[in-house]
């Protein structure tokens, strides 16, 4: 049986208001590392981002635990980019 203690989680922030991505925050591996991770972000989030509509989920992924942030939003925009662009 495949669990997902293995597979890695993408922590992706957006506004819920604009619906502006904030991109990838973070690449965590496991799913209970990465909603402990998704739970700080929500914590630290000081109230007028939140009042902002600015919001965090998690998203299942196969980028590298651990890789630069900016690096996975820019792969993971590509990807969402040319899923939309296929018939």
């Amino acid at each position: 049986m495949h669990t997902d203690s293995k597979s890695s989680f993408a922590v992706v922030r957006y506004n819920a208001r604009t619906y502006e991505s904030g991109g990838v925050m973070v690449v965590i591996r496991g799913r209970e590392n990465a909603e402990a991770t998704l739970k700080q972000f929500e914590r630290s989030q000081g109230s007028e981002e939140r009042n902002a509509g600015w919001r965090y989920f998690l998203e299942k992924t196969d980028l590298r635990a651990g890789m630069d942030p900016q690096e996975a939003t820019n792969l993971r925009q590509a990807r969402l980019e040319i899923r939309e662009s296929q018939p």
